[in-house]
């Protein structure tokens, strides 16, 4: 039965991410997750009750992902911190390019059902606390702060990327350059053909 649901709720982030909240349907739901029609609405009464499943899975899959990532990241200097959130941003606008879309969406619905805000403020939390680690290692001044700076910054990257996809995406050279400027090392230099 756990299992039917994740189901739903994975073919659910898929639509939302990838077709946007108005083609967010029970039918697009069922379709997606290959199950019988209604089985969305068996799950979920109402859109409200399919949004609040799709926020909690959501956070779910994104900590178990961090959690990963932090525990496979282990950046010996600030070039090196700077290729694995690279590689992680990567990833995130690349094979998870529809759950990071959907994470987008569910904010705007936020802003008309704060009470979503909380469940989806709590991966951030997570992220902040891994990220501000990280930034006092290497030196921050101010390491949640920067960590602050830095996830908006990686939100904006990743925006801009699902908005206006470029084949040739390289967000490596700027987030060096920010997390250099942020902790007081200088930038490598741009490589040279």
């Amino acid at each position: 039965m756990a299992r039917r649901r994740d189901q739903v709720l994975d073919a659910a982030i898929g639509v939302l991410g990838a077709e946007g909240p108005r083609r967010l349907t029970y039918q697009a739901v069922d379709a997606a997750a290959g199950a019988p029609s209604g089985t969305t609405s068996n799950y979920f009464r109402n859109r409200g009750a399919l949004i609040d499943g799709i926020v909690g899975h959501l956070e779910a899959l994104e900590r178990r992902d961090w959690e990963e990532f932090a525990r496979q990241a282990t950046p010996a200097d600030v070039s090196e911190l700077a290729d694995a959130v690279t590689r992680f941003l990567l990833y995130a606008t690349g094979p998870e390019r529809a759950r990071t879309a959907a994470r987008y969406a569910l904010y705007q619905e936020a802003s008309a059902r704060p009470e979503l805000r909380p469940a989806l403020t709590r991966g951030r939390e997570a992220v902040v606390g891994w990220g501000t680690e990280w930034m006092r290692r290497f030196g921050s001044p101010t390491p949640q702060r920067h960590c602050e700076i830095l996830l908006d910054y990686l939100d904006g990257v990743a925006f801009h990327q699902l908005s206006f996809p470029a084949d040739d995406f390289d967000p490596g050279p700027g987030i060096g350059e920010l997390l250099a400027r942020l902790l007081g090392t200088p930038p490598e230099p741009a490589a040279t053909a």
